[in-house]
């Protein structure tokens, strides 16, 4: 009994870890799953590209903004949060729900739901007073706009199974750049509650 009461301890004590906050760290879960998403937005492919060239579309991806070392890491913790929230709400409509393969589109729902779940734990420590502020955040608001966009364009393209492959290959973009900013803010120090 002993054991396994120094055995639970000793597994308390790791998930906090030396910042002494529970799950603030980007776990290598958090990457796996990324990965997982990516993979499962390969396979939701239906149509070829090549059929949908005339309904090509440049979104305006904020890729410097996303890629670069111009965020400090509350805002690039924001940034990846709020990208991961609006590619889980793109894909959980109803106009999705009969553009995709149920069963990969649910897989993606719960990948996507899973890693902000994830990033959720950190959330509140890492934005802290600033949370307030998020929607004055320029790199949030940039985002949000990005995500209007392709909105704004499934709308017009009535919702077509071309338009819809165009936001896939579109979100397989933005999830790839959403990695990089993981890993950057990984490399920032993992520990997200740390300046």
């Amino acid at each position: 009994m002993a054991f396994v009461l120094s055995l639970l301890m000793a597994l308390v004590l790791v998930s906090y870890g030396p910042g002494g906050s529970l799950g603030c760290y980007l776990s290598r879960r958090l990457m796996l799953d990324a990965r997982e998403n990516l993979r499962l937005l390969d396979r939701m492919n239906r149509l070829s590209p090549h059929s949908c060239l005339q309904d090509r579309k440049d979104f305006g991806l904020p890729q410097e903004m996303v890629e670069g070392d111009q965020l400090q890491k509350d805002q690039a913790f924001s940034v990846l949060y709020e990208m991961l929230q609006q590619t889980f709400n793109l894909f959980y409509t109803e106009h999705s729900s009969a553009a995709w393969d149920t069963t990969l589109l649910e897989q993606l729902r719960t990948g996507l739901q899973q890693q902000l779940e994830d990033l959720d734990t950190c959330r509140g420590p890492v934005m802290g007073e600033k949370d307030s502020e998020l929607g004055k955040m320029d790199p949030i608001v940039t985002v949000k706009k990005y995500f209007q966009g392709i909105h704004d364009y499934l709308q017009e393209k009535e919702y077509s199974d071309c338009a819809w492959e165009i936001v896939r290959v579109e979100m397989m973009r933005a999830l790839t750049s959403s990695t990089t900013l993981q890993k950057r803010l990984t490399k920032m120090g993992g520990d997200l509650n740390s300046p």
